[in-house]
């Protein structure tokens, strides 16, 4: 039956509205140690579509096409492993995982361990020390960590989701959906669970660490590009109603060299410069866990040039990207 899988087939079922047998073909090209149908099924099983989701059984789908030596089988189970999509979150053992995809010439799980060894990690990935906080405001707390990313670091987060990127989208309580809104004009993209390398997990460790939360409260990166006249105008991070509110928000400025893009608090009298690798925290929310109306902030026009950042989102709770609502 492997050699009779075909993803060929497989589309063609599905484009006939036939997921019943595509599911059968793939499930038996599976069973019968074809990495690509073993992936698919894993693909499928994540997404929740055309079947419905099953992230045990996805793990295993994903384990299955590793072992037969698919490349990009074996990093997003070394990403799912480390963030808990099926069980709790296991560093070494996604450590473990990534060595074995590196011994068997996987030349991407090479590049991770790289740079994994140039990073200041405890053994289960914590960061070992932070860089001193330049306190920018007490009350809100903002404050920033200069250089909290190497360049090499910057680069992987951009290139983690550049692919994806599109015409940013805001948040619609009306409709508790996601829309397109004059307010952001970049363009965004989200570094999802599949898609966070060991070295993105170091960093969102790292974040997690200096904002005094857990890894599990963040939601999944944002990734930011803002063009020239590109800009985000004054708003909350909060989200009114949410019964797990966001209490704090990281920027991470990805590179510098371009004209404008300063973060401005308007409230407090603040402009922040965008430098490369640094990191701008503060919190949203007043003690009683309102939304504190001096956290309003833009994102000032870009002038010249492309201002790329990383924006993490924690809640007061974990979050699921699996379940966000």
């Amino acid at each position: 039956m492997a050699r009779d899988y075909s993803d060929a087939v497989v589309e063609r079922l599905l484009q006939q509205g036939n997921v019943s047998d595509a599911l059968t073909l793939v499930e038996a090209g599976s069973t019968a140690g074809h990495a690509d149908a073993s992936f698919r099924l894993g693909m499928w099983l994540l997404a929740g579509s055309p079947i419905a989701r099953d992230l045990p059984r996805a793990m295993r789908a994903l384990q299955a096409a590793a072992s037969a030596g698919h490349a990009d089988a074996a990093l997003m189970e070394v990403a799912l492993v480390a963030n808990g999509a099926a069980a709790a979150p296991d560093w070494r053992h996604a450590l473990a995982l990534l060595r074995t995809a590196a011994a068997r010439g996987n030349a991407v799980a090479q590049q991770h361990i790289a740079m994994l060894a140039a990073m200041s990690l405890t053994d289960a990935g914590d960061p070992i020390q932070l860089p001193a906080p330049e306190i920018l405001s007490e009350s809100p707390r903002v404050f920033r960590l200069a250089k909290l990313l190497t360049p090499a670091e910057c680069e992987h987060l951009a290139r983690s989701a550049a692919d994806l990127l599109q015409p940013a989208l805001v948040f619609d309580p009306q409709s508790n959906r996601m829309v397109t809104h004059p307010v952001r004009t970049s363009d965004n993209a989200v570094i999802g669970p599949t898609r966070e390398s060991l070295v993105v997990q170091a960093i969102l460790r790292r974040v997690a660490a200096a904002t005094g939360t857990d890894a599990v409260q963040g939601e999944p990166l944002s990734l930011l590009r803002y063009s020239p006249g590109q800009q985000y105008r004054p708003h909350l991070d909060t989200i009114n109603g949410s019964p797990n509110q966001r209490i704090k928000t990281v920027l991470l400025y990805l590179n510098e060299g371009f004209a404008g893009g300063e973060t401005r608090f308007d409230q407090l009298g603040i402009d922040v410069v965008a430098r490369g690798g640094d990191a701008l925290i503060f919190d949203n929310v007043l003690e009683d866990g309102r939304p504190d109306p001096r956290a309003r902030h833009a994102g000032l026009p870009v002038r010249a040039g492309a201002k790329w950042l990383a924006t993490r989102w924690i809640r007061a709770r974990p979050f699921s990207p699996w379940n966000p609502s």
